[in-house]
């Protein structure tokens, strides 16, 4: 007879996550390492009595807005290589529909995150309960069906009994590396604390191995064929070389062939930035070297890579005669890109496969190809050192030169997270990565007010190592919450708070494309009804320091170096804080290297609107379509 267990669905959904493992080369990983949560009336008495009930099994986090969570569960799993999450449990209502943002940039990036909100009442019993969305045409309905198109497996537990296929599947999909990314489990708050006799198996130690698939012999006959044949190829290394941990890998096969390699903004630090193949950042926000290799390139070879519109330059950049894609990546979704040859196989695997049979005939890229993009690459550090320079360190910093200063201190221990405004693109031109997992940029969402709370989960999964939070003012008025967070828990986070009066990336944009940069500015309101008056006069610092946080203030690029000293070495909570250009002038860095498609007014009066389409009529002409 099968021996049974007694318990709430919630008590024994908490006691199965606890028992959930990954396995990879060997090494196993505990894939639900914490549970966040925010109670209300929809999970308080079912999940929340749950993790107190079996505190011991998974511990909890305290979180002050639901996005800011799942944004935490969601830095914690890019850390840890996609192998462990955090789950995130949420009431009804607002609570739910606050976790969509978080699951949209979960599913975006591919990055694992289990999401528990409360639902209304399965039997219907209290109808409406409070928070209830009701449709008249669709009584089966709830807010949390708005989680259905940003997840990649979505269920709602209805009785007890089906939590158990549907919990097996969520782990399915965790797991995957081809279908990771949101998964939600909506549990009815009624059916929550309803009891039931569970089969002791469901609670037994279960793992998930992740496997690494080797390319099929056919596909990787033809992408060596490709390879030797290409007299200017160029690797575009994507992230799912961190998520494969393919960064060796991807080293041998640059040096042995010698081809050069850009990154996007998920697969900055593949290569160190002082390697010899390594070119920097490639697209709108790429380097002038990559850029270049990228438009005479014969042949483009996609490592780990979705090819958005920042790596394509909105399909302008990869422009040579004749020019033809190799793409290795474990989805075949990605891997059929821009009529590309696919090789579907996991990054690692591959890639040493390539190698080893690209070694058999000795292919090495030319020496002149080798050359040249060496020269070029010198040329582009000379631009780097400029932008970063300060000679006069007794002035107010440029953005820049905020960045030169924390190049100048970091070793490569340091975790830089960011994901919005103007650092992204300064940071993929110019940041020096020193090791795979320095530079974290979550560019596929690009979602304003990621990265405290992400810095939290960064810190939770690597601790002892300083992690730096990248922010300006516009994304830190977005969500400041979980600063409460890292002093509660005592996460010494630290926080580089760049003060520049506005949305100094959208302001640059705004203006190329005829906007004049409308809107944009965080100032008075002027008699046009422009927000051109005075700077607001609003303290950043001092409301860090209100949510308990050390605050260091920053005047000078001399205030700056020592801050940024005396925060790196902090066992606490620090808030860096300094005050840029403003919103309305550039922050220094080279112009972009590439365009970037973003529509403007066909028909306008304003001679700046009317200039700006005739300049991306131009552009738009040298689009390309790769059939």
């Amino acid at each position: 007879m099968t021996s049974t267990t007694r318990l709430t669905v919630a008590q024994a959904l908490v006691r199965f996550l606890a028992a959930q493992y990954t396995e990879r080369d060997g090494a196993r990983h505990r894939l639900i390492t914490a549970t966040w949560g925010i109670f209300g009336h929809g999970n308080v008495a079912g999940v929340g009595q749950a993790l107190l009930e079996h505190a011991d099994l998974m511990p909890y986090h305290q979180g002050r807005n639901e996005q800011a969570m799942v944004h935490a569960a969601i830095g914690y799993a890019r850390q840890s290589n996609r192998l462990s999450t955090h789950a995130v449990t949420t009431s009804v209502g607002p609570g739910a529909t606050n976790l969509v943002t978080g699951a949209a940039l979960a599913t975006v990036n591919r990055l694992p995150v289990l999401l528990l909100p409360g639902d209304t009442f399965a039997t219907r019993t209290a109808d409406p309960v409070l928070q209830q969305l009701e449709l008249p045409h669709a009584g089966d309905v709830s807010v949390n069906d708005t989680l259905r198109p940003v997840s990649r497996f979505f269920d709602r537990v209805t009785r007890p009994e089906a939590l158990v296929p549907a919990a097996l599947q969520a782990m399915r999909v965790l797991t995957d590396p081809v279908e990771t990314g949101a998964v939600t489990l909506a549990l009815p708050q009624d059916v929550q604390a309803e009891a039931y006799d569970w089969p002791d198996a469901f609670f037994a130690d279960r793992v998930w191995t992740v496997r690494r698939p080797a390319a099929d012999p056919d596909a990787l006959a033809a992408a060596v064929t490709a390879i030797r044949a290409a007299r200017r190829p160029l690797v575009v290394a994507g992230g799912g070389v961190h998520h494969s941990r393919a960064e060796d890998a991807l080293a041998a096969f640059a040096e042995a062939t010698r081809i050069p390699v850009a990154a996007t903004q998920a697969g900055k630090g593949s290569l160190r930035w002082d390697h010899p193949q390594d070119v920097g950042g490639i697209g709108h926000t790429g380097t002038a070297t990559a850029d270049e290799l990228a438009r005479t390139a014969d042949l483009v070879i996609g490592v780990g890579t979705r090819y958005t519109d920042f790596t394509t330059a909105s399909h302008t950049l990869f422009t040579g005669d004749g020019v033809r894609f190799l793409n290795l990546n474990i989805a075949a979704f990605d891997a059929h890109k821009l009529a590309a040859a696919p090789l579907v196989a996991d990054a690692r695997s591959a890639l040493e496969q390539l190698t080893a049979a690209l070694a058999l005939s000795g292919h090495r890229a030319a020496d002149r190809y080798v050359a040249e993009y060496t020269e070029d690459k010198e040329r582009w550090e000379q631009r780097v050192d400029a932008a970063y320079e300060a000679e006069e360190p007794d002035v107010r910093p440029t953005q820049t030169q905020v960045l030169g200063a924390l190049d100048a201190l970091v070793d490569d221990t340091d975790v830089l997270v960011n994901a919005a405004g103007s650092l992204p693109g300064d940071l993929h031109k110019l940041w020096r990565t020193r090791s795979r997992d320095q530079y974290h940029l979550e560019y596929g969402y690009s979602c304003m007010g990621y990265e405290i709370p992400a810095a939290i989960g960064v810190a939770m999964a690597a601790p002892g190592r300083p992690v730096w939070a990248l922010v300006g003012d516009g994304t830190y008025l977005m969500m400041p919450t979980e600063i409460v967070t890292a002093v509660q828990e005592g996460v010494p986070i630290k926080l580089l708070l760049v003060q520049n009066h506005g949305y100094a990336s959208i302001g640059g944009l705004s203006e190329s494309v005829g906007g004049e940069r409308f809107g944009t500015a965080y100032r008075y309101p002027a008699d046009d009804g422009t927000f051109t008056g005075a700077p607001l006069p609003v303290d950043l610092a001092a409301n860090a320091a209100s949510l308990g946080m050390r605050v260091l203030r920053a005047k000078t690029v001399r205030d700056l170096r020592e801050a940024l000293a005396r925060a790196r070495t902090s066992d606490t909570p620090t808030c860096v804080y300094v005050e840029t250009e403003t919103a309305d002038t550039v922050s220094g860095p080279p112009p972009a290297q590439a365009w970037w498609d973003v529509p403007v007014a066909e028909t306008a009066t304003r001679p700046s609107a009317v200039k700006a389409r005739e300049l991306y009529e131009r552009h738009v002409s040298t689009r390309r379509r790769h059939l």
